[in-house]
C-alpha cells in the first residue's frame, strides 16, 4: 500500500475516533468504506441483457437497484445488451419496449452511471446503425467480448 493511501487511511480512522461519530462513522472498518470523489468504486458488476420479456427486464432492473442501495457509490454496473434485449438501446426500438423499463434504462444511466454497452453484431443483424441508438450507449462490436473483458477486469458476471 502506498504511503498516501496509508496517510489517508490513518487520518480517516483518526478522524472516525475524534468525532466522527458527527459524521456517521462509528469504526475503523467504516472509515475504509468512505471514499473520496474520483475513487474508483470497490465493486464491478456486469450483466447482460438478452431478452425482450418485460419480466426478464424487470428483475435484472431491480436486482440493478438492489446493488446500488446495497453498495450506493461504491458499486460499477456494466449491462451489455445484445439479442433481443439490443431494443432496450435503440431510439425508436423495432419492438414493443416497455415504457417504463425504457425510462428505467437511461435513468440508471443518468443518475447512477450505468455503462450500457450495446452489440454492433446484433445492432447489425436487425439493421441499426450506431446513430439509431440512444446516446448513453457504447457501442460494442461483439457483446459476448465485453462481457469476457469486464471479466477479465475484475467485474462479477450476472446473467439470468
Amino acid at each position: 500500500m502506498s504511503d498516501f493511501l496509508k496517510n489517508r487511511r490513518n487520518f480517516i480512522t483518526a478522524v472516525a475516533g475524534a468525532g466522527g461519530a458527527a459524521l456517521g462513522i462509528q469504526t475503523a472498518q467504516a472509515a475504509d468504506e468512505l471514499r473520496f470523489p474520483g475513487d474508483k468504486p470497490k465493486h464491478h458488476v456486469v450483466y447482460q441483457i438478452n431478452k425482450d420479456d418485460p419480466e426478464y427486464q424487470t428483475h435484472i432492473l431491480n436486482s440493478m437497484s438492489a446493488m446500488i442501495t446495497e453498495f450506493g457509490g461504491n458499486v460499477q454496473i456494466a449491462v451489455v445488451a445484445f439479442a433481443a434485449g439490443i431494443h432496450l438501446l435503440a431510439k425508436s426500438p423495432q419492438k414493443t419496449v416497455n415504457p417504463l423499463i425504457y425510462e428505467r434504462v437511461q435513468g440508471f444511466s443518468e443518475n447512477y452511471g450505468v455503462v450500457w454497452d450495446a452489440c454492433g453484431n446484433t445492432m447489425h443483424t436487425v439493421g441499426y446503425s450506431d446513430t439509431d441508438m440512444r446516446s448513453f450507449a457504447k457501442i460494442r462490436q461483439v457483446g459476448a467480448a465485453a462481457l469476457m473483458e469486464y471479466q477479465e477486469q475484475g467485474y462479477a458476471y450476472i446473467a439470468w
